[in-house]
């Protein structure tokens, strides 16, 4: 009997699906026509052990224990998994051979591989274990993976690499979170100072970003702005452009900080005759948006209805998990499997009856166009999320579930739409010796845009940075060529502001996370987090942001997202490798050395232990300030409350499916 064992129910069914038939299901697998088996996990099976499991004084907090170091690492059943892993311990011992369908990542590598290293299978059997590697649920995807069985011999590294990640966030996370815990207690706190790989540097973004606004103070600057005419008398503006020898009277960003100087170059130009120096036109075409991934999905759902990301979290798993009507949420990948388009007419078919809204928009799409999207190489583990091509009415759904279907579908409809075509026109023009330019675009062809302004008319929607600056650029500009005489018929000076930074959103916050490379100054490291997934992962991203609130180190006021004092106390009070993402891509960068066999295990944890060693005895030196003061109360240390608090984080990154186990296990 042959034994698959995928990652999660879904995968599970879609291996089931293309095997002989008939098939019998049982709880927990499903027993093929020939004999063999299909069953599955439901995220991680097993977890890391408490402290206390290790030794019960680690039950009780003291300085005097730190650093807690396991000789021997031990793992547990989840209580809420401990059925699952029986109907899997019980088929490994009946199962001649192994199949290892874990996602084709390094975590689902190691999801698959604890389990039976858990269960005592023999070497002869492990030494037998075959590697199915699947990233497109399609039954014909799926075929062709399962012709293409590697040795799971061959992945050791990957598991490796996803077991010291694990060990190293348990071994920061929960000793950090102790330390800082009990230096709290000694300034009268009584709440858990959770320390995490990731929910500190996040939380540290947002205690700088809150202090530079604080700090900001406000410098006028100044622009000169030349209407021109024609000899047809058509008229239009440019925007002064100062020349080097300005540069005494500019900031870094070269901003004129002295009026005067604009109100001398306003006087200068005033009924001056001007000429056109320079034209530029350029036609240019810009393709549909990727489809989106769970990270650009919560992005625009929070600019578009102040959703947060653990709310389009939850509801996308709805739709994914009850509703059967989007693909799997988790995923990081924006682009799609060219076998998806096979089912691009099905798809369009079934948006069109789930959202009439968009029937006209399935209508008049193109399925004959195929976008940058449809590409086999950037797929990896999970493709883009997209509509399946189950039919039901959006009535069903909520309010957010409707939403969030609309602008999947939309976005998956995008890709059968032609590119917005248009003109850009940049004329320079001389007035009196000084250089002015006006810019303006021309549309040529609405293309996919004419997809989402039917839809955007009555939404307030934030621009983005190159609307924006098109938004302030001129609709047209007459007919110019270099050389043409103009008249300067006058100028005004424009007093302006340097604005200060603006505080997180939802949106913003995630866009950080995502894009964290911008906010560190070191090369090494900004191309480390630039090539990888940036501050998290697109399965753990919501759940870290919530942490921070239900830890009370963040706090909304209306959109806006600041530091409390408890997370401002706690990141003063930490070093400055704990609360930067430096540390994140340094880990980063030796677990994939691992993952490519240029690493080994042991070269990745000697430091880690040692960075602690110092992290522990500088926590000891370190006493919060500002910390809010509570009643006292008796500290527990309880799993529910510190433990459970050191080491969340790590279990927000290992929740690979995302989803309740019930509803996982219904599935």
């Amino acid at each position: 009997m042959i034994l698959y064992i995928a990652e999660k129910p879904s995968l599970a069914r879609a291996i089931a699906a293309v095997l002989p038939k008939p098939q019998y299901k049982d709880k927990g697998f499903i027993r093929l026509a020939n004999g063999d088996v299909v069953s599955w996990c439901i995220g991680h099976l097993l977890e890391q052990a408490e402290p206390q499991d290790y030794n019960p004084d680690y039950k009780r907090w003291q300085a005097a224990q730190l650093p807690i170091v396991p000789d021997k690492w031990l793992l547990k059943v989840r209580k809420s998994a401990e059925q699952q892993l029986n109907v899997i311990k019980k088929l490994l011992k009946q199962a001649d051979s192994l199949v290892h369908a874990g996602d084709p990542d390094r975590e689902g590598q190691l999801l698959v591989d604890e389990v039976l290293a858990y269960c005592g299978v023999s070497k002869s059997k492990l030494a037998g274990t075959q590697r199915l590697l699947i990233s497109d649920l399609n039954p014909a995807a799926v075929k062709r993976s399962l012709t293409q069985l590697k040795p799971n011999r061959d992945f050791i590294p990957l598991s490796t690499s996803a077991l010291a990640r694990s060990r190293a966030d348990w071994l920061y996370g929960l000793n950090m979170t102790r330390a800082y815990t009990l230096q709290g207690q000694k300034a009268g706190y009584q709440g858990v100072l959770s320390v995490g790989r990731v929910q500190t540097p996040l939380l540290g973004l947002v205690v700088k970003r809150d202090q530079d606004i604080a700090n900001f103070v406000a410098k006028p600057f100044y622009q000169v702005l030349a209407e021109l005419e024609t000899e047809q008398q058509e008229r239009f503006t440019a925007l002064w452009q100062p020349s080097s020898a300005c540069a005494p009277w500019q900031d870094d960003e070269g901003r004129v900080l002295v009026k005067a100087l604009a109100e001398k170059v306003q006087q200068k130009i005033c009924q001056q005759p001007a000429v056109v120096s320079k034209l530029e036109h350029k036609e240019a075409k810009q393709a549909p948006p990727l489809p989106y991934n769970l990270s650009t999905l919560q992005i625009e759902a929070a600019k578009r209805y102040s959703m947060t990301a653990q709310q389009v979290l939850d509801s996308c798993q709805q739709l994914y998990e009850k509703h059967k009507l989007i693909t799997y949420p988790r995923s990081d990948c924006r682009y799609l499997p060219k076998e998806h388009l096979k089912q691009v007419k099905a798809v369009s078919q079934a948006v069109a009856v789930n959202e009439p809204e968009l029937a006209l928009a399935v209508q008049q799409a193109d399925t004959a166009l195929i976008s940058r999207a449809w590409n086999d190489g950037k797929v990896d583990a999970h493709h883009a999320i997209i509509p399946t091509e189950k039919r039901m009415p959006a009535g069903r759904l909520s309010v957010a579930e409707q939403r969030l279907y609309q602008m999947i579908a939309r976005q998956y409809l995008a890709q059968f739409y032609p590119p917005f075509c248009y003109r850009d026109t940049l004329a320079e023009v001389t007035i009196a010796g000084g250089c002015f330019v006006a810019k303006a675009r021309v549309e040529r062809s609405a293309g996919w845009k004419k997809l989402f302004r039917q839809h955007n008319s009555g939404d307030k929607v934030a621009l983005t940075a190159d609307e924006a600056e098109q938004s302030q650029s001129q609709s047209t500009l007459p007919a110019l060529v270099v050389g043409q005489p103009l008249l300067c018929i006058a100028a005004k000076v424009l007093d302006k502001n340097t604005s200060p930074p603006q505080p997180f959103t939802d949106a913003t916050l995630l866009a950080a996370m995502t894009g964290i490379s911008r906010y560190v100054t070191n090369d090494e490291v900004r191309k480390i987090l630039r090539d990888t997934d940036g501050l998290g992962t697109e399965a753990t991203r919501a759940g870290i942001i919530e942490l921070l609130f239900k830890r009370g180190f963040l706090q909304r006021s209306g959109k806006q997202i600041h530091a409390t004092a408890t997370g401002v106390a706690l990141i003063n009070a930490l070093p400055a490798e704990a609360v930067t993402p430096d540390m994140t891509a340094r880990w980063e960068a030796a677990l994939n050395a691992i993952c490519q066999r240029q690493q080994s295990y042991q070269a990745f944890m000697q430091p880690l232990l040692q960075q602690l060693q110092l992290l522990i005895q500088g926590a000891a030196n370190a006493t919060p300030v500002g910390l809010p003061t509570q009643p006292a109360q008796r500290w527990r240390g309880s799993k529910n409350a510190a433990v459970k608090g050191a080491q969340a984080n790590r279990r927000y990154r290992r929740r690979t499916i995302g989803a309740a186990v019930a509803k996982a296990k219904r599935n």
